[in-house]
């Protein structure tokens, strides 16, 4: 049998599956001004000029915990 590095099982994303994790995440701020958190409007970790979605700490953590797998 041998062995294949693209196999979904060798961590790989290339001919693998991707996983979330692997999604790029927008640069943590040096400082204010702060980018807004896209569902509850607080200040988040990202600066005010990333474009795209930006969550603060909180909703991150529960966008987390509401799209793991429950194995």
């Amino acid at each position: 049998m041998s062995d294949t590095s693209d196999s979904p099982d060798s961590g790989s994303p290339v001919g693998g599956y991707c996983t979330i994790a692997d999604a790029a995440k927008p640069p943590k701020a040096a400082g204010p001004p702060y980018a807004e958190c896209v569902l509850c409007r607080e200040p988040t970790e990202y600066p005010e000029s990333y474009k795209g979605i930006t969550l603060c700490p909180v909703c991150e953590w529960q966008e987390a915990q509401r799209t793991a797998c429950s194995g």
